[in-house]
């Protein structure tokens, strides 16, 4: 098994109700099995995440990238802007 530490920041923090949580990962997890389990665990949160911007260990991650043991996954809402 894979521990980490995931972070939510701005609204998904608000509707995941913490700032962090410690998951426990099958090995060789890829970020979009994680945003899976995450919809489970975290219900307010499945809507934002297909278009969540996702960083481990502080880069920027991909779907398909794998997840290490002791990472740092932090979760982003998407960002607009305009002029």
């Amino acid at each position: 098994m894979t521990e980490i530490k995931v972070l939510f920041f701005a609204t998904l923090r608000d509707r995941a109700g913490l700032r962090e949580a410690q998951l426990e990962l099958p090995e060789k997890t890829a970020v979009k099995e994680l945003k899976l389990l995450l919809a489970e665990r975290f219900p307010g949160i499945s809507e934002s995440l297909p278009t969540v911007l996702v960083a481990v260990n502080r880069e920027f991650a991909f779907d398909a990238d794998l997840v290490p043991d002791g990472a740092e996954v932090a979760l982003f809402p998407p960002v607009s802007g305009g002029s």
